[in-house]
């Protein structure tokens, strides 16, 4: 079963979360203020959002977002 998960915040901790997530074969969908992490983390495969709207569009209900 594959979840997708939205993470908000691309730190150390956010941006390694999330890539972990998705080396186990879920989505991603990565949002922070810098577009800089956004790119590194789309590049590593998972959908970019550069706002808070694009971030929630992204999401499939039921939404789960950290």
């Amino acid at each position: 079963m594959t979840m997708q998960l939205g993470m908000i915040g691309l730190g150390r901790m956010g941006a390694n979360i999330l890539r972990r997530v998705m080396r186990d074969g879920h989505a991603g969908v990565a949002y922070d203020t810098s577009a800089d992490s956004v790119a590194a983390l789309a590049a590593d495969g998972a959908v970019g959002a550069h706002t808070l709207e694009e971030f929630v569009a992204a999401l499939q209900t039921p939404r789960v977002a950290w």
